[in-house]
């Protein structure tokens, strides 16, 4: 049998998972129910399952932060979302999730997604999930993807293009949008630099700052050097990045 957990931060909900699992799924042993995130790691960490059935919209950590807090040689483990929301669907499967399933959940749709999960460990090809962090950031049709900014309950998707700047802020990063307006993120700038490396667009000109090179106006020289960007925005860029910032233009 194969060990898995629940996360879901609604105790009927985690129920109601529990027992349809053990009803219809004999090939998966249920190790523990966690109510929110930081119970889930401890428990991936205790009881190693290879399936977590995992809950997007939880309070303080939305499950798509959940291998924010592995290293890549630790995530040998896939993931099969749970969400009442059509909008998470296409970004799980971008995540290399082995499936997703919509509250409330079907039997015949739980039963399906483990049993493509069984198939998988089968042939042995498990921990598909270790491209995970990367597969948002695929500079294959870059243009087409979308960035996950976490602000307080909500997690926002928004293309490349609709990012002008983001500015570090200690522990937050703010997000300038071509919009106009601007989001407060609960990650640091060194988070947003893994997630857009391979996006080609995106370049860290500064220690507080990652720019969109397609919103970039100016460079000026003087004052130690700076950009200025769409909707009257300016952004530091080092001494030692700029080379690289004009090899890149």
């Amino acid at each position: 049998m194969e060990p898995c957990i629940i996360i879901d931060d609604e105790p009927k909900a985690r129920k109601l998972l529990q027992s349809v699992i053990e009803q219809y799924c004999p090939g998966l042993q249920i190790m523990a129910l966690c109510e929110d995130l930081p119970a889930g790691i401890k428990a991936i960490k205790k009881h190693k399952p290879s399936l977590i059935f995992l809950d997007i919209e939880m309070p303080g950590h939305s499950g798509l932060e959940l291998l924010d807090f592995f290293n890549d040689d630790e995530i040998d483990f896939s993931i099969i979302f749970t969400t009442a929301y059509n909008e998470y669907a296409i970004q799980a499967f971008r995540f290399s999730a082995i499936d997703y399933l919509l509250k409330p959940i079907q039997h015949t749709e739980l039963v399906g997604a483990v049993d493509r999960f069984l198939k998988k460990q089968q042939l042995q090809q498990p921990a598909q999930l270790k491209s995970l962090k990367q597969n948002l950031n695929s500079a294959d049709g870059w243009s087409e993807k979308r960035i996950a900014v976490p602000s307080a309950q909500t997690i926002h998707f928004f293309k490349p293009d609709e990012v002008i700047m983001i500015k570090g802020e200690a522990a937050y990063s703010e997000i300038y949008l071509a919009s106009g307006s601007k989001l407060l993120a609960s990650r640091n700038l060194r988070h947003f630099e893994e997630m857009l490396k391979d996006i080609p667009v995106f370049f860290r000109s500064h220690k507080s700052y990652i720019i969109n090179r397609s919103a970039v106006k100016e460079y000026v020289k003087s004052d130690g050097g700076y950009l200025t960007l769409h909707n009257g925005l300016q952004a530091g860029l080092s001494p030692d990045k700029a080379a690289d910032f004009l090899n890149g233009m």
